[in-house]
């Protein structure tokens, strides 16, 4: 094996640690020590936010191959994270919720004209 392709080969395990860490703190997989799903956002922005460091460091130097991976691995880790972020809002606001669904609006106009 040369030494580009064991680099690669790091790379992408680094890559993929960081991207591990990111799904388990946002609870979408289990931690294999605990076995217990545990969810941590704070935690899975640092790792998203390693993740586009080493993007924005290495540039230009990584292998198209490389580049693209970072990329995809970076964009579902972002759009992960936004979904979990969503769903931890919408549950510490209930109430505010369901007052602004689209339901509760046509409920309080059917109450209003009887």
């Amino acid at each position: 094996m040369d030494s580009i392709d064991k680099n690669t080969q790091l790379f992408m395990y680094l890559v993929g640690s960081f991207e591990m860490s990111a799904m388990m703190a946002m609870g979408k997989i289990k931690n294999p020590i605990t076995d217990k799903t545990e969810k941590d956002l704070t935690q899975a922005q640092f790792s998203i936010d390693i993740l586009d460091m080493l993007k924005a460091k290495t540039g230009s130097s990584l292998s198209e191959y490389e580049s693209k991976y970072l990329e995809n691995t970076l964009g579902q880790l972002k759009l992960n994270f936004i979904d979990e972020k969503k769903k931890d809002e919408i549950a510490e606001k209930p109430e505010e919720s369901k007052a602004e669904s689209p339901e509760t609006k046509q409920e309080t106009t059917e109450e209003k004209s009887e």
